[in-house]
């Protein structure tokens, strides 16, 4: 297969709607963010310290939430929203054993999906009014896995369990730790993760531009806009 050819399969990786979680605590003193390094052999940014997250599952779409989002993030989000907030919620329980949601009693009568019965055997669903619509970006052709990630702001004091137990995390992301934001520039990266910090760092500052800034490299051109 000639360069040419595999560039082509390459830029062909479909692009998958996924959801990022920035869990900040301490906003008012000295702010800290959530983070964890992936694994070295990982085929989408190995070694990199990221926010926990993945790609929305197709049950995703089946699990109630407890509340709604709020009226703004629905409408930036658009179709799809509900799925989006419990992939954000699901992945956070996976990744770091963290619990985000309120309890519900119509946890216990659903029929878990594979998934999802560890979380909903605690008697909570997924509280989308906990959970600010803050950053979305594509990942640029070339890459071997594509992502439209929608970045999602959680304040620690809404989280149901203990910040600082991370004993139920799955061995995805490995380190876990509270980054303060005036530390995080030591940490190795991704370009996208320093320009969401940059954000974030803005609107705990009370800079932020009104809007959520869209890097959208779903073509060879890279557009910048927020919604």
């Amino acid at each position: 297969m000639g360069e040419a050819d595999a560039r082509l399969l390459t830029e062909a990786v479909p692009i998958r709607d996924a959801a990022t979680v920035i869990v900040l605590r301490d906003a008012e003193t000295r702010p800290r963010v959530l983070m964890g390094q992936r694994g070295k052999s990982a085929v989408f940014m190995p070694s990199k310290f990221v926010f926990p997250g993945g790609a929305v599952d197709a049950v995703d779409a089946t699990i109630p939430l407890a509340r709604p989002p709020k009226q703004d993030c629905a409408t930036r989000l658009e179709d799809g929203a509900d799925a989006l907030i419990n992939a954000a919620v699901r992945e956070l329980w996976e990744e770091t054993g963290l619990l985000l949601g309120a309890k519900d009693t119509r946890a216990a009568a659903l029929d878990a999906p594979r998934g999802w019965r560890g979380y909903l055997a605690t008697g909570h669903l997924p509280d989308g009014a906990a959970l600010e619509y803050v950053f979305r970006a594509i990942t640029p052709p070339g890459r071997p896995r594509r992502f439209d990630a929608r970045f999602f702001l959680v304040n620690a004091a809404a989280l149901a369990s203990d910040p600082d137990d991370f004993s139920g995390a799955e061995d995805e992301l490995s380190h876990l730790q509270w980054v303060a934001l005036d530390e995080v520039r030591g940490f190795d990266m991704p370009f996208i993760t320093e320009v969401v910090l940059s954000e974030l760092t803005a609107r705990v500052e009370g800079r932020a531009v009104p809007g959520v800034p869209f890097f959208d490299n779903s073509t060879a051109e890279s557009r910048f806009r927020r919604l």
